[in-house]
């Protein structure tokens, strides 16, 4: 853990350390965010991080999202994500299980143009298929919404993993 005193007064190389994979592969948040120092707490260090990405631009956004991996995949991932999917179950799929998840990311993809994202912390491997049968209703736009619901509340419990407001003391 780092405490918010020490990101404030850290360097931007720092910074970006600590934080740059808080959004997956997308390192620009963080150092856009940097600049606006001091923050006064974690919390408002996220509301910082997301105003960054709801600014960007439509294809900055994109490569975002773009860049979160399949849920269930058997490729490599970054370690908060192979955290976050195996606190959820989904590193131990059955070979059917995989296939079902495999089919549906594949499709997810193919209509919205991004893997399918969503906060799988505290979740299970049902609740995630479900979600993602019921999102493969939406359009386009309510999806890129929800999408980007999905990565503030993603971000905010990977900041809490590693930011607090209080003195290491």
């Amino acid at each position: 853990m780092i405490t918010i005193n020490e990101l404030n007064e850290g360097t931007a190389e720092s910074f970006v350390r600590h934080l740059g994979g808080v959004f997956e592969h997308s390192p620009w948040v963080a150092q856009q965010v940097w600049e606006l120092r001091p923050f006064a707490s974690a919390a408002e260090l996220h509301e910082r991080m997301m105003e960054q990405v709801y600014a960007a631009s439509e294809s900055q956004v994109l490569a975002l999202l773009q860049a979160h991996p399949d849920l269930a995949t058997r490729m490599q991932v970054t370690a908060f994500s192979a955290q976050e999917q195996r606190g959820a179950g989904l590193d131990q799929l059955t070979g059917e299980e995989y296939e079902a998840f495999a089919s549906m990311n594949a499709q997810y993809v193919s209509k919205f143009g991004f893997p399918f994202i969503m906060a799988v912390t505290g979740c299970t491997k049902d609740d995630i298929a479900q979600a993602m049968r019921q999102r493969m209703d939406h359009d386009p736009e309510r999806e890129w919404t929800q999408a980007l619901r999905e990565i503030a509340r993603i971000t905010r419990i990977r900041l809490e993993r590693i930011v607090t407001d209080r003195s290491q003391e």
